[in-house]
């Protein structure tokens, strides 16, 4: 059987290097592209055939989920796995809801990730087994007690525009990276300050960094 070309994008070399390596020991499967961040990754996957995509949760310009989100709605997208170094019960919430097979913790990679990608491609979903009693009890816990389950206060487009700002681009900059107007940025940045109940970039960036989509 020909071997599941990977897509591996994550922004450190050292990251990919590793991660690389694991993945090539094994005979059925084969990195054909690496990126350094989601827009990249979108890129790579218009110019290689791709079975399978693996994508680092936070990345400069685009995130991963954000990279995972716009994938999925593709006609015939690639599987996609999440890596991330955050053990956190969020992230893998947004990871099944942006359509990703599963989710890896980088400091169990060598153990975890092959076994990942294979459940990926059989169609199934991947969890890290340490976490999953955890997540399902407390997912019943949830449950048991009617409190609404995770879910994301911004819509896509708002969280692009959020990670830009606290990324330091101005409204210029933002309307130019997004193809989009200056008045529709600041309207984004108007209805997300109001979600989110915050004043000033400072209190943007830091929530940017606890959801994951800037490093800190």
């Amino acid at each position: 059987m020909n071997p599941i070309r990977i897509l591996l994008a994550d922004d450190h070399g050292l990251v990919r290097r590793g991660v690389r390596a694991i993945l090539e020991a094994e005979p059925d499967l084969q990195v054909v592209a690496e990126a350094e961040d989601g827009t990249e990754a979108l890129a790579a996957l218009r110019e290689h055939a791709i079975d399978l995509v693996i994508l680092d949760i936070s990345m400069p310009r685009m995130t991963g989920l954000q990279a995972a989100r716009e994938i999925a709605g593709w006609a015939v997208p690639p599987k996609i796995l999440m890596l991330s170094m955050h053990d956190n019960e969020q992230y893998f919430f947004e990871t099944l809801k942006a359509g990703a097979s599963g989710y890896v913790l980088k400091s169990v990679a060598d153990e975890d990730l092959v076994r990942a990608c294979r459940t990926a491609m059989r169609g199934e979903a991947f969890v890290y087994p340490a976490a999953m009693s955890a997540l399902v009890r407390d997912y019943l816990d949830r449950v048991r007690r009617g409190e609404p389950l995770p879910r994301a206060l911004l819509t896509p487009r708002e969280e692009e525009v959020l990670k830009l700002i606290a990324e330091g681009f101005s409204t210029r900059e933002i309307a130019r990276t997004l193809v989009i107007s200056p008045k529709t940025v600041d309207r984004h940045r108007e209805n997300l300050l109001a979600k989110l109940d915050m004043r000033d970039r400072t209190q943007v960036t830091r929530y940017a960094i606890r959801a994951g989509l800037i490093d800190p």
